[in-house]
């Protein structure tokens, strides 16, 4: 008979989870894997809330297996490491993001992005090489393989713990598809948890930046608070216009179904959309201004583990931190009811110790 979360591992671990479509988070007693070798376990003391975590509470991908503990923008301080640990010591401060395995023998792991592993494992609700399931940072504790967590830097808040989803998630685009260079004209579609970095990322690497929104009341927080170079609404026929063949690239965080025509048009030729939002439905695909502009419409996932690095002591060197808003674990059923209207800037986070 197969035994229950609470009894499969040694380590005793508290969170919050769910047991059905709802969502409805609850108290949860599980348990840890004891420490191995190349493990390093740790104290959590934030956890960012994704967007991510909601359409897998609800099981709107139709992969979840309930009992579900969400979170993987995950902060904490090091309390053991194995004997074969050489990355961490006792007391170190680190981070953990949306990964805690992969194979480790594909070509994607030998280029350091096992983001792209065919076998990778993520930080919650899959199958964990043991054969138990993997839980996330709605916890008081973790274990993982030292591979999969990175270095926390010192001058950077522990509250910034969407950097490991929201940050990488932005950054590792920008950089790959060349739209990190100083003066190039960049769009942002949607000013959500990972519009607002992608905002941030691009203005460090020298880029003017139009935010494109459907929210008028979001103007003088991209150009204000933000520092975009520019505000367009998305559903104004003369705004969109006037911008056509202005952007060299677009990050698109928005996680839902819209319309990608407009955007197009706005690219220059040889232009690049880059999607990063997670969109449970097909979106309809225009063609002749690929063909004509030989335009490219791309995807990007998060960021493997060096890369999440780079990309966190960048942030630390630049200053470079997602605007939060710190709740108790209590809070959480609240925080993800105000998540589904949007109504946070720019991001939760959980601060396991608040009581």
């Amino acid at each position: 008979m197969a035994k229950s979360p609470e009894e499969e591992h040694p380590i005793k671990a508290f969170g919050w989870a769910a047991r059905d479509t709802s969502g409805v988070l609850t108290p949860f007693n599980f348990s840890r894997r004891a420490t191995g070798e190349k493990d390093v376990q740790f104290k959590i003391l934030y956890c960012g809330v994704c967007h991510t975590d909601l359409h897998f509470l609800k099981n709107e991908w139709g992969v979840t297996r309930y009992p579900v503990v969400p979170g993987h923008e995950i902060v904490g301080v090091v309390t053991e490491v194995g004997n074969k640990v050489d990355k961490f010591k006792i007391g170190d401060k680190i981070g953990v993001g949306c990964l805690v395995g992969s194979c480790q023998k594909c070509d994607n792991c030998a280029n350091d992005l096992e983001n792209y592993c065919p076998k990778q494992i993520q930080t919650y609700g899959q199958m964990y090489i043991d054969g138990t399931m993997t839980y996330g940072g709605y916890s008081d504790i973790m274990v993982v393989d030292e591979h999969f967590a990175v270095r926390w830097p010192e001058n950077l808040p522990m509250e910034a713990a969407p950097l490991l989803c929201a940050g990488i998630t932005t950054y590792s685009p920008l950089k790959y598809y060349g739209l990190d260079k100083p003066g190039l004209n960049i769009g942002v579609v949607g000013l959500g948890g990972l519009g607002h970095m992608a905002v941030k990322f691009a203005k460090a690497f020298g880029a003017n930046v139009a935010v494109i929104s459907t929210s008028p009341s979001k103007k003088e927080e991209a150009l204000q608070h933000l520092g975009a170079d520019k505000f367009l609404l998305s559903n104004n026929p003369e705004q969109i216009q006037g911008a056509m063949n202005t952007l060299d690239g677009i990050i698109d965080t928005v996680s839902a179904v819209h319309p990608l025509l407009p955007y197009l048009g706005m690219l220059k030729p040889h232009g690049k959309h880059v999607i990063v939002g997670a969109i449970p439905q097909p979106l309809e695909m225009p063609v002749f201004p690929l063909i004509l502009g030989r335009k490219t419409i791309a995807g990007s996932a998060m960021g493997g583990m060096k890369e999440t690095q780079e990309m966190l002591d960048f942030a630390a060197k630049h200053n470079i931190t997602p605007d939060v808003e710190v709740v108790a674990m209590d809070y959480v059923n609240t925080a993800l009811e105000r998540l589904v209207k949007s109504d946070v800037k720019y991001r939760f986070v959980l601060d396991m110790a608040k009581k």
